[in-house]
């Protein structure tokens, strides 16, 4: 699995302010690849996680809590949303891609094709 280029991820060349780019961790086993997303104040409504083709994209919005007539002095979120894209590899099932969002941390399974998977093979005495 590798990460795509994104206006997150490149410099940018316009005014326009890119997606910040969550943290992520990936970890393999035998089974297949589990990507740890923190994604710290979004609501799982504002949350789209997709699979097209060899792509995997995360985007979304953080919700911020404003308090009516209160003046903001110090911002450190200039950008409320989020996008990552990863490449995955053809030994990876898109279709059996499994999701959970608990307490700001998304969590995806994606495993492999079952004929990449390793299996035992049984020596026989001839």
């Amino acid at each position: 699995m590798f990460e795509k280029e994104t206006p997150s991820n490149t410099p940018a060349e316009t005014t326009e302010q890119a997606p910040m780019l969550p943290m992520v961790d990936v970890t393999e086993d035998a089974s297949g690849i589990t990507l740890y997303a923190d994604l710290p104040g979004v609501q799982k409504d504002k949350l789209s996680v997709r699979v097209e083709s060899d792509s995997l994209s995360i985007e979304g919005e953080i919700t911020l809590p404003w308090v009516k007539d209160l003046q903001v002095n110090h911002v450190e979120v200039p950008v409320p949303r989020f996008a990552r894209s990863f490449t995955l590899g053809k030994e990876l099932d898109r279709d059996k891609v499994v999701a959970e969002f608990r307490q700001g941390v998304l969590k995806l399974h994606i495993p492999k094709v079952e004929h990449v998977k390793p299996r035992k093979i049984e020596v026989m005495v001839a």
